[in-house]
């Protein structure tokens, strides 16, 4: 697991090290049922708090990502995988909002903003 913490970045730690944990879990990265480095081993690694490890693990334990248990260690939950289709469907949703308050001003065209997205996806069709 490679988890790296930017002081330069607006988000909390903790929230850096769950986002990143839940992308590389999203991504297949880290799997279900493999063992998460212990909240102290972690904390230790990434010269933080352990208090700051605790909270992304409890988060992620909230949301479904990693469960635990007592004297094993925490480990990566199974995912539902249309939960997980979902939540990829509301951030992509998020980003084609922001595309759009964008270009609407521009006075871009929606068949504009398609042709852009053919061009960037490799499709010159």
């Amino acid at each position: 697991m490679n988890i790296v913490i930017s002081n330069t970045s607006g988000l909390p730690i903790y929230e850096q090290i769950r986002s990143q944990i839940k992308s590389q879990i999203g991504a297949g990265i880290l799997t279900a049922g493999e063992a998460l480095p212990s909240i102290r081993s972690l904390a230790k690694d990434l010269r933080i708090s352990v208090i700051t490890t605790k909270r992304a693990y409890e988060e992620l334990e909230q949301d479904g990502y990693i469960y635990t248990l007592a004297g094993k260690g925490s480990f990566v939950a199974e995912r539902n995988l249309e939960l997980v289709r979902e939540e990829h469907l509301r951030a992509i949703e998020d980003h084609i909002q922001a595309i759009w308050d964008l270009a609407v001003p521009m006075g871009l065209t929606l068949d504009e903003i398609v042709e852009m997205f053919r061009t960037l996806g490799g499709d010159d069709q």
